[in-house]
């Protein structure tokens, strides 16, 4: 979901020593309600987030955080997820409380309960919340000391072992953390507005709201297991989620996106329409193409062979498993081992489930002296991998086990470098642009200061510098991602936008001056020497699995005519006009058109029914008078029909049609010759 942009920033405001930031903000004349509203302040001269309800010793200046910016809806999530536990331990006394950070567009808490929680459970928490929300109780923050916030606690494991952490933080595999600890442990009290005695209370950094009632908009969305900090080797925990907003209007606006995406799934979408199963005899993450699906699958595959043979690349091919020491020498076993399928022994030698292409493409460049006068040298294949991902977060085809990259790889010499980065650059974006993608933006990763990346810094430097460049030429947002670097080298990443907002990573461009050294790769330079070159790696759809599930929500299952698995079904009037619409189907298959006749015993109104809910681009009707004229009804996806269209036109605007790869859909307005 697209998020509005932030209210316009304001001065700083002073905060006098003794006075609280909301105090201030009142007397500035700051608004407290509404999107525009702040519900923390930014210490301006820290940067870190404070309640209302804090009074500095000594005059300060904060920025105020309005609920509509990302910080503020970070605090009314967390806020509401709090509320949540309080809600869960009252309906359901004795639950222990894992971690409730906030997550994008939403929340969720952590729980380990005497049972799973049910869909029924979660109406009535959804309702207990609301109660608590009406009853305005107060947030209030105290400080505490680890051994006094030891024996507070001495019921809730979790929370002492999170004590355990202080200094650190709690993680888990969708990625959020909660910080738990610094100099400084901290408690919140929600406190009774009337009596002003403490109700529930959990271990908190905030801030929070100031009260409950100032939570705008929350609605609770499912359940799940979830391991305890991400990890299989911990207990399993009851996870809730849910959703919290600036405004009633901002939570419909994003519970009516939740109901789009769920119409797109496309788990859904591919048992509906014939396209994939994951069956469990095979084993979960690993998906099977079914004839509609293969086709569909088949038209990518044939695009970007194409395209990449038109792009300079040589077409290779390397095996599904390896010894495992080819993965020690390029450095992956250590980094990726646990994503790795376990080892086969064979031959007294550990072999490993290939879960990457390009060490076996170093050795295709080293089976041989190379010459500078080869370079750039473009390998590419269609590489299947397998990576062991966490059960819990395999999801259809867009996080699978087993998948097929349209993996090259670039030998090039460093001057070459840069030209070649453009060069996939404009290969990628054309690529997506095609497909009907077409709002994106560019995404660099590069190193942190931890330990797990390989290479100089001065390397690391030349790297990234040549790939920022070349990002920035295209003219398109380029978004920094410190950290997220391979091991061996920065990359760009195409973000790109779907029909209904949403982000996907797809094609990938990554700069490697380690494997081509862990390899010992040269080529004779102009001067007889012995260089190294630079290897860049890219994939253009990331995964054939994961842009063929992107495709499917983004288009809803309604495929291009060029992509469609099925694009013409001929539909007859009586089953008097099968054999005429069966002559029409033959003069479509002969100009490569995929076509099928309807011929079930179905009443004319079902069959087409049947078709739109296939999805399929064209319909050609035809009766007793249309089979007399030589003609056909064309009926189109949109349900706009035109009628008597002789045959030679009609199969020739669906040929021109799906000839010129049109990513929109004809209609009946649309000229016969469109091309």
């Amino acid at each position: 979901m697209s998020t509005p942009p932030s209210p316009t920033a304001v001065a700083p405001i002073r905060v006098p020593a003794g006075t609280t930031a909301q105090q201030a903000l009142k007397d500035a004349g700051i608004p407290l309600k509404g999107p525009d509203g702040a519900v923390v302040v930014r210490d301006v001269a820290t940067g870190d987030l404070k309640d209302l309800a804090w009074s500095p010793e000594a005059d300060a200046e904060v920025e105020p955080v309005a609920a509509a910016s990302g910080d503020g809806r970070a605090v009314i999530r967390h806020s509401a997820a709090h509320v949540l536990a309080q809600a869960v331990q009252e309906l359901f006394p004795g639950t222990r409380l894992g971690i409730g950070p906030p997550v994008e567009n939403g929340f969720y808490y952590d729980f380990d309960p005497e049972r799973p929680f049910t869909p029924e459970d979660l109406t009535a928490l959804e309702k207990k919340m609301q109660e608590i929300v009406r009853a305005g109780q107060y947030f209030a923050r105290r400080e505490i000391s680890d051994a006094d916030a030891k024996a507070e606690l001495a019921h809730e494991p979790y929370k002492l072992e999170l004590i355990g952490l202080k200094g650190g933080a709690a993680d888990d595999a969708e990625g959020a953390s909660v910080e738990v600890g610094g100099a400084q442990l901290t408690m919140y009290d929600n406190l009774d507005p009337r009596t002003g005695e403490r109700v529930w209370t959990d271990l908190c950094r905030g801030p929070h709201l100031p009260r409950t009632s100032t939570i705008p908009a929350f609605s609770l969305t499912r359940s799940a297991a979830a391991y305890w900090r991400g990890s299989e080797k911990n207990p399993q925990l009851q996870r809730i989620y849910g959703t919290a907003w600036e405004s009633k209007e901002a939570h419909k606006a994003y519970l009516e996106h939740l109901a789009e995406a769920e119409r797109r799934d496309h788990r859904r979408l591919g048992a509906e329409l014939d396209l994939f199963s994951f069956p469990d005899e095979i084993g979960s993450g690993l998906a099977v193409f079914h004839p509609k699906g293969g086709v569909l699958k088949r038209e990518m595959e044939d695009y970007v062979r194409r395209r990449h043979l038109e792009e300079g690349f040589e077409y290779v091919g390397t095996p599904h498993i390896s010894k495992g020491g080819l993965f020690e020498t390029s450095g992956h076993l250590p980094y990726y081992e646990d994503t790795m399928f376990p080892a086969m022994e064979l031959d007294n030698s550990k072999y490993y489930l290939k879960a990457m292409n390009c060490p076996m493409h170093n050795l295709i460049f080293r089976s041989r002296g190379r010459s500078y006068r080869e370079l750039p040298l473009r390998f590419f294949e269609f590489g299947s991998v397998y990576r062991y991902e966490k059960s819990g977060v395999v999801h259809g085809l867009t996080r699978v086990r087993g998948l097929t990259q349209d993996d090259s790889h670039s030998y090039v010499t460093p001057e070459q470098a840069p030209g070649e980065i453009r060069h996939l650059l404009s290969f990628v974006l054309g690529l997506l642009r095609d497909f009907g993608l077409d709002d994106y933006y560019l995404e660099l990763s590069t190193r942190d200061d931890s330990d797990k990346f390989i290479g100089s810094d001065e390397e690391w430097a030349v790297a990234t510098a040549v790939l920022e460049e070349a990002a920035r030429e295209t003219g398109l947002e380029l978004v920094p991602d410190p950290g997220g670097a391979a091991y061996y080298g920065p990359k760009i990443s195409v973000q790109a936008r779907d029909a209904i907002g949403r982000t996907w990573q797809m094609s990938t461009i990554q700069y490697d001056f380690n494997q081509p050294a862990r390899f010992g790769l040269e080529y004779t330079s102009a001067d007889g020497g012995r260089e190294q070159p630079v290897m860049i790696h890219s994939a253009k759809f990331g995964s054939i699995e994961r842009f063929f599930g992107v495709l499917t929500e983004h288009y809803a299952g309604a495929f291009p005519a060029w992509l469609a698995p099925v694009q013409v079904v001929g539909i007859p009037i009586t089953d008097e006009q099968v054999p005429y619409l069966t002559d029409v189907a033959l003069k479509l298959r002969a100009r490569g058109i995929r076509v099928e006749i309807d011929d079930s015993d179905d009443r004319m109104q079902k069959k087409i029914r049947t078709a739109s809910k296939q999805k399929i681009p064209f319909v050609l009707l035809a009766g007793a008078t249309d089979a007399e004229a030589g003609a056909v009804s064309f009926r189109y996806r949109d349900g706009s029909q035109r009628n008597g269209v002789p045959v030679d036109e009609a199969v020739e605007q669906v040929v021109a049609w799906v000839t010129a790869r049109h990513n929109a859909d004809p209609t009946a307005e649309t000229p016969l010759t469109a091309g």
